[in-house]
């Protein structure tokens, strides 16, 4: 009997001081939302809030419903300490 068909994906969430990284293989048809339940990261790491509006697939915004093709990297985004017009503002000399 033929094996059923997979898609091997990692998942990523970066830190300044560290990194989560897994490997994971997944049923053909899988969501970035069967990646995550996967990969245990919410185990590992249950002080990350993982909104579903700060999810990707290799930097481009992707929801949590969205399916996965061999290869992808699912990306869990940090939420940004400041915005980033204001940012730019500051280190243009204007507060």
């Amino acid at each position: 009997m033929p094996e059923p068909p997979v898609v091997r994906v990692s998942l990523v969430y970066a830190e300044p001081e560290r990194v989560f990284s897994v490997t994971l293989e997944l049923p053909d048809g899988a969501t970035v939302a069967d990646a995550i339940d996967r990969s245990g990261i919410q185990t590992a790491r249950p002080d990350i809030d993982i909104r579903a509006d700060r999810v990707g697939i290799f930097s481009r915004k992707a929801t949590r419903a969205s399916r996965l093709r061999d290869g992808d990297r699912v990306e869990i985004y940090r939420p940004l300490k400041i915005d980033p017009k204001e940012a730019r503002r500051r280190r243009a000399g204007k507060t």
